[in-house]
C-alpha cells in the first residue's frame, strides 16, 4: 500500500513538471517576440513622419509666399486696377481665402491624411458648417450682391441698419462704417441687404430744410423776404434751384416757416448751420418774434352765489 501511494506522487511531480503553467507560456511569447523588428517598423514610421512634418512645414513657407506673390501680381493687373475699390477688394478677398484652403488641403496630403477620406469628412463638416453658418452664407451673398448692384460705393455717406457712416470697407461678410465721431461700425452684408439703404453720397448736391416758427400777427411776406434774403446772400446756396420759403403750418403757438435750399454735398452741414444763426440774427434784426409755446386760460364767471352754494352740495 505504501509502496503504491509514493509511486503514485511520484508520477503526479512527474506531470506537474513537464505542464506549463499560463505564466510561462506568457514568459515564452515574450522571449520569442521579435522586439528588433517592432523597433524597426516604429523608428521607420519615426523618421517617415519626420519627414512629413518637414516637407509640411516648408509647404506652408512655400504657400504663403506663393499666395502672398500672387496677392501682388493681381493688385498690380489692369484688370484689377480697372475694378472700383470695393470690387477689387471683395474680389482679392474671396481669392485669397480660396488660395488659403487649397494650401490647408494640400497640407493635409502631404501629412499622409487619404483624400478620399478628407473629401468625405469635409464633406460632413460641410453641411454641419453650412446649417450652423447660414447667416455667414447669407453675408457672402450680400457682398456679391452689394458688388453687383452698387448700392453704395467706397467713401460714401450712407444709412443702414439704424447706423450712419462713411464705407471704408466691402469685405466678404462685412460692410464698415466710420461714424462722424470716429468710431468703426461693422454691418454684416445680408443685413445690409435686407435693410432699407439711404445713400447720402448718390447725387453731387442735396437739398437743406429748415423749418422757423414766428408769432401770430407777424407780416407773413415780412418773414418770407427774410429767409430769402438771408439764404440768396450765402455763398455756398445755389442758385438753382432757387431757395424757397413758405408757410407751412398754423400752429398752438405759432405760424410755421420753412426754408429750402440746394447746397453742394460737401457742404450740406456748412450752410445749415451757418443760415440757423444767420436768419435767427435778422429775425432780430427785423423785430419779427420767435414765441414761447402758452396756453390761454379762459375763467367762466358763476351766475350767483346760490348756484356756487348748490354745486358744493
Amino acid at each position: 500500500m505504501i509502496g503504491n501511494s509514493l509511486l503514485r506522487l511520484a508520477e503526479e511531480a512527474a506531470t506537474e513538471s513537464t505542464t506549463e503553467t499560463p505564466a510561462a507560456k506568457v514568459v515564452e511569447k515574450v522571449t520569442e517576440f521579435d522586439w528588433n523588428g517592432l523597433w524597426a517598423k516604429l523608428s521607420e514610421l519615426a523618421v517617415s513622419a519626420a519627414w512629413r512634418i518637414v516637407l509640411a512645414f516648408i509647404a506652408l513657407i512655400a504657400g504663403k509666399l506663393i499666395i502672398r506673390m500672387i496677392m501682388r501680381m493681381m493688385r498690380k493687373s489692369k484688370l484689377i486696377q480697372k475694378m472700383e475699390d470695393g470690387a477689387e477688394h471683395f474680389l482679392l478677398s474671396f481669392v485669397k481665402i480660396a488660395l488659403n484652403i487649397l494650401l490647408i488641403l494640400s497640407i493635409v496630403g502631404i501629412l499622409g491624411v487619404p483624400m478620399s477620406s478628407m473629401v468625405a469628412v469635409l464633406a460632413s463638416v460641410g453641411a454641419a458648417i453650412g446649417l450652423a453658418l447660414q447667416g455667414a452664407l447669407s453675408n457672402f451673398a450680400g457682398g456679391l450682391m452689394i458688388l453687383i448692384f452698387h448700392p453704395f460705393r467706397l467713401d460714401d455717406y450712407i444709412e443702414v441698419a439704424d447706423n450712419a457712416g462713411t464705407v471704408t470697407d466691402i469685405g466678404v461678410f462685412y460692410t464698415t462704417l466710420k461714424t462722424p465721431d470716429n468710431k468703426n461700425v461693422t454691418v454684416p452684408n445680408g443685413t445690409v441687404m435686407a435693410q432699407a439703404i439711404t445713400n447720402f453720397s448718390a447725387h453731387d448736391t442735396r437739398r437743406l430744410e429748415l423749418s422757423f416758427t414766428v408769432a401770430y400777427g407777424t407780416d407773413i411776406e415780412k418773414v418770407k423776404a427774410a429767409l430769402l434774403e438771408t439764404a440768396a446772400a450765402h455763398e455756398l446756396v445755389l442758385d438753382d434751384p432757387a431757395p424757397f420759403a413758405k408757410l407751412k403750418a398754423h400752429e398752438d403757438s405759432a405760424l410755421r416757416f420753412i426754408l429750402r435750399v440746394w447746397v453742394k454735398r460737401g457742404d450740406y452741414w456748412t450752410v445749415n448751420f451757418d443760415l440757423m444763426e444767420q436768419i435767427n440774427n435778422r429775425f432780430a434784426a427785423d423785430g419779427i418774434t420767435i414765441p414761447f409755446p402758452q396756453v390761454d386760460v379762459h375763467m367762466i364767471p358763476e351766475k350767483n352765489k346760490e348756484e356756487k352754494e348748490e354745486k358744493n352740495k
